[in-house]
Formats: structure tokens, sequence, C-alpha cells
């Protein structure tokens, strides 16, 4: 079971990093991979398909949904003329999202074979070894930390990296920013990741006393999993200083978590565009020698709101094109941080920086609008 629970962790840090790569990549990028496949194939992989929803999946009444549709589309042939495994792939993840309503469901195509899973104890050296490569390379989901002028603290996450070796890297983010008046926290390119990770990131927002973040509930085992605040963390807690979360379409899963935990509890000020709405965590299971099914097994379910983002995502406190979303929660924090300033000098220099921002984030609305 560690070695499977080993496995999934690199998946995850697999799809933060090809996240990352998403936006700096050329656009002359190679053609994804393929293959082709046949009839036993498609049939085969769908009989795995329905065992695999109807074992896990975190609602069974709509696993036997999911599998019904699949199942008599396959019958129906519906499925014949896709001979290649990307076009199988797609055409099933839509067909299952469809039904379930869920986001996170997918089937993927693996060039490479999958091997069947085995039990094993802990992981060999190589495999730690790689696993640290992994996280190293994605710099345990820090894109960027800076300390903007004006003294405002802003930090480019792109992954909630469960790792044991994030908290080393949290601390350094935030002793960097701990003098800043107000944060910045740019979650616009962020897929997900540990809910762990979000609780500790959390931590450093709020005081001595633990709070309870979120709650997730597992089908398998029928237990609930409850997320807190810790009262002391590696690095410097950032105090009750404005918090700013910067938010796209493409936010989502844990990054979505962070943001709705963070706004039930009024912690923070979500600027940007309604997040993707995958609130239901899960595994990759193999269904076939080419292909995994990330299977929702849980559901969030938030102490306050006792319900979640899925479906529906993370709504802004103020809604603006992700374009926007950075200069508006700048010119903001610089606002609201001029207010507390006795120095004329530095104050004077801080309605400079406000003006020329503002003159920026018009100068960004026409260019915007004009596209």
């Amino acid at each position: 079971m560690k070695s499977i629970i080993f496995f999934l962790k690199i998946l995850v840090l697999i799809a933060v990093a090809l996240i990352v790569l998403r936006f700096v990549a050329s656009a002359q990028q190679s053609p994804a991979p393929d293959m082709p496949i046949d009839a036993a194939t498609r049939a085969s992989v769908i009989d795995n398909i329905a065992s695999a929803l109807n074992d896990g999946y975190v609602f069974a009444e709509v696993a036997k949904k999911m599998e019904a549709d699949i199942k008599a589309r396959h019958a129906a042939k519906e499925y014949d003329s896709l001979i290649t495994a990307q076009t199988f792939a797609a055409k099933v993840t839509s067909d299952l999202q469809a039904v379930s309503k869920d986001k996170h469901i997918r089937l993927r195509f693996s060039a490479e074979k999958i091997t069947p899973g085995q039990q094993r104890g802990e992981p060999s050296a190589e495999e730690k070894a790689l696993d640290l490569w992994y996280n190293r390379r994605t710099n345990f989901g820090f894109g960027k930390v800076e300390r903007l002028d004006g003294n405002i603290g802003y930090i480019d996450l792109l992954g909630f990296n469960g790792h044991e070796g994030t908290a080393e890297t949290v601390a350094a983010a935030m002793n960097f920013i701990a003098n800043t008046d107000a944060l910045i926290i740019d979650l616009r390119r962020n897929g997900g990741g540990s809910p762990r990770a979000v609780a500790l990131i959390s931590s450093y927002l709020f005081g001595d006393k633990p709070v309870h973040l979120n709650s997730l509930y597992w089908r398998k085992g029928d237990k609930t999993d409850d997320f807190w605040t810790t009262p002391t963390v590696a690095g410097k807690k950032f105090g009750n200083k404005d918090v700013y979360i910067l938010t796209s379409k493409r936010t989502f899963s844990a990054a979505e978590e962070f943001s709705y935990n963070l706004k039930n509890l009024k912690r923070v000020t979500i600027i940007g565009e309604t997040t993707g709405g995958g609130a239901h965590p899960g595994g990759m299971e193999r269904v076939g020698d080419h292909f995994r099914l990330f299977v929702p097994e849980g559901r969030a379910i938030n102490p306050i709101s006792k319900t979640n983002w899925e479906g529906t995502g993370v709504e802004p406190d103020v809604k603006a094109p992700k374009e926007h979303a950075l200069k508006i929660a700048y010119l903001t924090a610089l606002t609201k941080s001029s207010e507390t300033i006795k120095d004329p000098n530095v104050k004077a220099g801080m309605k400079e920086l406000i003006d020329q921002t503002q003159k920026e984030l018009d100068e960004l609305k026409k260019v915007v609008k004009a596209n």
C-alpha cells in the first residue's frame, strides 16, 4: 500500500510539473503520443472502468449511472470509430463527466505499458531519489516569491506539494515576506495538490489556536479526515495582515480548497475568475495496459458551509479577468497600506506608486478589451 501511495505522489508531482511546462513551452510542441487500439481493448477498458467506479467512486449511485451510460454507448457501437487511444480516452472522459458533472474524473492514456501495482514495503532508495528530484524540479510548488514596491509580498504558487520537504520551502518563503504589509498569493496557474500542504500554508495565516479548515469524507472505509491549522510552524507567521488570493478558471482542486476554506473563514480577499469546480479527491486506477482512470473517492465538507465547491467553483470577492487580477490586488493592497503611513515623504512616494499602478491597470484593461 505504501508503494501505491508513493506512486500516486509521483503522478501528482508529474501533473504539477506539466502544468508549469504548459505555460512556458513554445507553441511548437510535439504531438502527444498515441497508439492504435482495437475493439477488444476498448471493451476491456470499459469493463475495468465500471469496476473501478463501482469499487471506489465517492457516490455509489452515480457510479452505477456512469457504468450504465458507457456500457450502453459501447453496445450502441458509439466507440467503434475511435481507433486511437487518445480519441478514445477523450470521448470516454467526456461521457463520464457528462453523467457525473465531476471534473476530476478522467481517463488517461500512457504510451508506456502500465504494470499492475504490487504490494511492497518502503519505497526503494532509487524511488525516493526520483521523488525528491521531481519535487526539487518544481521547487515544491513555489514559482516565485517577491517583495513588490510599496512593501507588498507576492507568492506565485503553482501547486500544493505534499512532500515532507515542502515545509522547509514554505518556511523560507514565509520568512522572506514576513515583514511586508500585505500578501498576494497567486493561484491562477495552480491545478491543486495535497490537502496537507493546504493546511500547512494556511497555518501561517492564523494565530496560536487551531482552526478547522476542511474535512474530507472517503467512501472506502466510510471515514472522515479533518484538517486544522497548527499553532506552531517552522517559519514566521504572517499575523492578521491582509491577504489576497488570485484565481482563474484553471485554479482547481486543492487550490480551490485553499481559497474556499479561507473565504469562509473571512481571512482573505479573492480576486479574479470563478475557479474550475473540483472538490472530489482521489487517485489513479489502472484500467488497461495503457490506460489509467482518475477515480474521485472522497468529497470535501467545509465546517462552515457544510458543503463544497464541486461543480460551482469558488466565487471571487472581486470578479475580474485573470489578466487584471494582480494589478487590482496590488492596487488595493497599496491603497490600504498607504492609509496607515504617517511619514509624509513615504506617503507621497506611495501615492506616486498608486497612481502609476492605476494607470497601468487602465492601460491593461484597454488592451484586454481590444483583444
